[in-house]
C-alpha cells in the first residue's frame, strides 16, 4: 500500500496544495510554523473520523468551533482533500476525494468519492459516490469479466447521519474490497508523538502488541515481544547495544503490585537501572526500535522531529532504520529540523515546506536544478540547507 500524492484545499495552512511523487520514505523540511504538524494532522483527522465522525474529529483539532478553526483563514467553501494510492504495484491507482462543509456549526460530508481509471484514457470508474449521507457503492469492482463501466453493479446506501464517512461503514463488508483496502490503510497508519515522560513510569500490567502514539505502553510492548517474538526482541537488544554504549540488555518485569517496569543492564555495573534513571536518548532509541521492528508493521508511519533527545551522531543510523522499515513494504513520512538527519537523506526523498502570504506550499527538492546538481556532485542535504540553498526554508 502506497500513497502517491495528496491534494489539500482549505485545510489549516494549506489553502490549495498538492504533494506529488511521494516516496516510500519522504522527509519534510520547513521553518517553524511552516505546516509540518498540520500536514501530519491530515492522517490523524481521517483516523479519528473513521473511529467516530467528522464532527468529533474536527473538535479534536479545533475545539468547539471545529470546522471553522480547521478551515484555512479567510477561506470559503468546504475543506477538501484527495489521496491517490495503490494497494500494490500491480494494482490501478485509486483516488479518494473528501469534501467537508458546515452549516450552523455542524460539519457534514458534502462529497465522498472513491474512483480509479482503467488504462490511461477514458473517464474514471466510480466505486463509491456519496453526497450528504446518501450514495452508492460498486460490489463487483475487481471482476475480470467487467470490461465496461455499465457492467458495474451498484448498491444504494443511506448513512444514519451526514457526518459519517461512507468508507467507515462499507469497510466492514468484503464485497467492497477497494473500500476495505482504504479503510485498513487509515485504521492502521500510525502517527508517532512520542513523549519521554509517558514512557518512563511503571505501567499497570496488561497487554500491548504495538507501541501507542505517545509511547506510554513501551514496557508492555517489550514484554509482548520478549514472550511472543523472541527473535525480534533479540534484534532490538543487539541494535540497542550497537547504538547506546554500555547497554547489554533490556527486560520488562512485572512487580508484585502488578505493574510493568523496564530494567536496563549496563555492562559496567552489576545492578540494572530502572527506566526512570536512564537517559532520554536511551528511552527514545528503544521506543523507535520497538516501533520499527514491529512484527506487523504499519502501512504508513508518520514521525515528527525524531532528532529530539537523540545524540546527533545517531541520526544517520535512525534515518537508515526508517528507510529500511519503508522498504519492507510500508511507507514512512518524517518531519525534521536536524541537519544531521537531513544529511542521511537522498535527493528524491526531501520535500520543502514554504509559507507565503500565510499559506503553505510544498515542493520537491529534486525539482530544484541547483540542489539536484550539488547532490549529483556528492554534496549532502543538511549542508545545502545550512548554506541557504533551500529557498524560503531557513535552517532553525
Amino acid at each position: 500500500m502506497r500513497i502517491e500524492s495528496i491534494f489539500l484545499k482549505n485545510f489549516k495552512s494549506f489553502r490549495e496544495t498538492e504533494i506529488k511523487r511521494l516516496e516510500t520514505f519522504s522527509i519534510f523540511v520547513g521553518a517553524n510554523g511552516a505546516g509540518k504538524s498540520s500536514l501530519f494532522s491530515i492522517f490523524e483527522f481521517l483516523q479519528s473520523a473513521m473511529q467516530g465522525n467528522v464532527n468529533t474529529a474536527l473538535a479534536k483539532m479545533g475545539g468547539s468551533r471545529g470546522f471553522y478553526e480547521v478551515r484555512s483563514r479567510n477561506a470559503d467553501g468546504p475543506i477538501e482533500l484527495e489521496i491517490k494510492f495503490r494497494e500494490a504495484r500491480s494494482k490501478p491507482l485509486l483516488t479518494y476525494t473528501l469534501a467537508i462543509n458546515a452549516r450552523d456549526n455542524h460539519a457534514y460530508v458534502e462529497k465522498e468519492i472513491l474512483q480509479y481509471r482503467r488504462g490511461s484514457k477514458g473517464r474514471p470508474w466510480m466505486l463509491l459516490n456519496f453526497f450528504k449521507g446518501e450514495g452508492e457503492a460498486v460490489v463487483n469492482e475487481w471482476d475480470n469479466a467487467v470490461i465496461d463501466e455499465s457492467q458495474l453493479k451498484r448498491e444504494a446506501q443511506t448513512l444514519k447521519a451526514d457526518d459519517i464517512l461512507a468508507i467507515k461503514g462499507l469497510a466492514q463488508f468484503e464485497r467492497f474490497p477497494a473500500v476495505v483496502a482504504l479503510g485498513n490503510l487509515i485504521e492502521r497508519w500510525h502517527i508517532s508523538d512520542f513523549h519521554i515522560n509517558r514512557a518512563r513510569p511503571e505501567q499497570e500490567a496488561g497487554y500491548a502488541e504495538h507501541l501507542s502514539r505517545e509511547g506510554d505502553n513501551l514496557s508492555l510492548v517489550m514484554e509482548y515481544l520478549h514472550n511472543h517474538h523472541p527473535d525480534t526482541f533479540q534484534k532490538i537488544l543487539r541494535a540497542m547495544s550497537e547504538r547506546i554504549p554500555g547497554i547489554e540488555s533490556v527486560e520488562s518485569k512485572v512487580t508484585e503490585e502488578g505493574r510493568v517496569l523496564l530494567k536496563f543492564q549496563d555492562g559496567a555495573f552489576e545492578d540494572p537501572f530502572l527506566a526512570r534513571y536512564v537517559s532520554d536518548g536511551t528511552i527514545k532509541m528503544l521506543a523507535y526500535l520497538a516501533l520499527l521492528y514491529d512484527p506487523a508493521p504499519h502501512p504508513l508511519l508518520c514521525v515528527e522531529e525524531p532528532e529530539n533527545q537523540l545524540y546527533p551522531g545517531l541520526l544517520r543510523e535512525v534515518a537508515e532504520e526508517f528507510r529500511a522499515y519503508a522498504y519492507r513494504g510500508a511507507q514512512v513520512f518524517v518531519s525534521t529540523h536536524s541537519r544531521d538527519f537531513l544529511n542521511a537523506a537522498r535527493l528524491e526523498e526531501v520535500f520543502l515546506l514554504v509559507k507565503r502570504d500565510g499559506y503553505t506550499q510544498i515542493k520537491k527538492a529534486s525539482d530544484d536544478p541547483q540542489i539536484a546538481a550539488y547532490m549529483q556532485d556528492g554534496d549532502q542535504m543538511g549542508r545545502l540547507w545550512d548554506q541557504g540553498f533551500f529557498e524560503g526554508v531557513d535552517p532553525q
